[in-house]
């Protein structure tokens, strides 16, 4: 579970290289420096449910590119960016203006785009060489009713022109990346290389955010809320957005639904000068209630686990508590990548993390489709 700790650790490039190296040897747990990445990787998971990794072996050059090309896309005109909105008939894919993704009833302040692995039926000759592993053709009803809700294909904008390829790049990296980082934690966990393989992600669904914080003030020093009242018309949402503006929560207070997550925040310096480098962070909650900041580090990704690992480990890991908080008048871009379980897997806590908790069985059984769909249906604003 989840401590009092004051900051999150590092996991250096020293440190996960053997485990990248070696992620594909059965007997990589034999390695005396992969157990001693997979130590640091347990008590990161038992005591903040964060972590940052660095020398990922994903180019600095690309977690810049794809935070410029979100950057890019979220200064286009109103309109241009509407041509790709998300509806429930795009299966929650697309572009979400400022207050439609909602937290625990109150509106988020950030737009975002949303992509996630294909539930429908794609043409074959669309498909990329790059997505041969992580966007596999699905028809539709594979799911059944569970999986209706999801079906359908990525919506990507015409502008800026390479947005489509360099995403799959990232798409691509990021699962291979994702796997190799549960390798090291089913083995943390006591179990095989691959325990969290097969039945429970050997054909892993994936969710990708884009997301723009606007800063408290526009270029021209206006209140942002002039320019969030665009296009959205409903009068309860304006005080509930009133209301958010005030706290400056961004994104409130949640839990990711998954498996493992990858953080790609600005580190832009230049944004930062001047301010309170506290100002346009994200906040992670430790067990007293104390916000503690993931100020950015340039190369890293920012990794937490999921409600789904923390079912697995019967709670040895904890789901850690999050929010973004931007008070700073610069813009903020964030890319989010969620490595979840198969849609259709059944998740309960696996057998050797009972037996650390002297049989008892501390989570039910949880489908995950239906966990992703149920939070899905109630976060957005159509």
């Amino acid at each position: 579970m989840a401590t009092d700790f004051k900051s999150i650790p590092m996991i250096g490039k020293a440190d996960v290289a053997p485990l990248l190296a070696k992620s594909d040897d059965p007997k990589m747990a034999q390695d005396p420096d992969v157990s001693s990445v997979v130590r640091k990787l347990d008590q990161a998971c038992r005591e903040t449910g964060f972590f940052y990794v660095k020398g990922h072996g994903i180019p600095d050059s690309l977690l810049k590119e794809v935070k410029e090309l979100t950057r890019k896309f979220f200064e286009l005109p109103y309109e241009e960016k509407l041509k790709i909105k998300m509806t429930p008939a795009t299966g929650y894919r697309g572009y979400q203006r400022i207050g439609e993704n909602v937290t625990k009833g109150t509106p988020d302040m950030h737009e975002a785009i949303d992509l996630s692995k294909w539930l429908a039926k794609v043409q074959a000759n669309r498909l990329k060489s790059v997505l041969a592993k992580c966007y596999r053709e699905m028809k539709p009803g594979v799911y059944g009713a569970r999986g209706q809700p999801m079906e359908g294909s990525n919506k990507w904008p015409a502008n800026p022109s390479n947005f489509n390829q360099r995403m799959e790049d990232y798409v691509s990296l990021c699962t291979d990346l994702c796997r190799k980082i549960l390798r090291g934690i089913a083995v943390a966990l006591g179990g095989s290389v691959d325990e969290l393989e097969g039945k429970i992600a050997g054909d892993p669904f994936w969710v990708m955010r884009l997301i723009g914080y606007p800063g408290v003030h526009d270029a021209n020093g206006k209140d942002i809320s002039f320019g969030i009242l665009r296009g959205l018309m409903q009068v309860v949402l304006f005080f509930h957005l009133v209301h958010v503006i005030c706290l400056n929560e961004h994104s409130g207070a949640h839990t990711d639904y998954g498996l493992l997550t990858l953080v790609n925040q600005d580190d832009d310096i230049p944004a930062l000068q001047g301010l309170n480098p506290r100002l346009v962070q994200s906040g992670v909650r430790n067990v007293s209630g104390e916000w503690v900041w993931a100020v950015p580090i340039p190369g890293t990704f920012v990794c937490n686990i999921g409600d789904m690992l923390k079912i697995l480990s019967n709670g040895l890991y904890e789901s850690t508590l999050h929010r973004v908080i931007n008070s700073s008048p610069k813009y903020r871009v964030c890319v989010a990548f969620f490595y979840e379980t198969n849609f259709d897997a059944a998740i309960e806590p696996l057998d050797i993390c009972k037996r650390n908790s002297d049989g008892t069985k501390n989570f039910e059984r949880a489908v995950y489709g239906e966990h992703l769909v149920s939070k899905v249906l109630t976060n957005f604003v159509m």
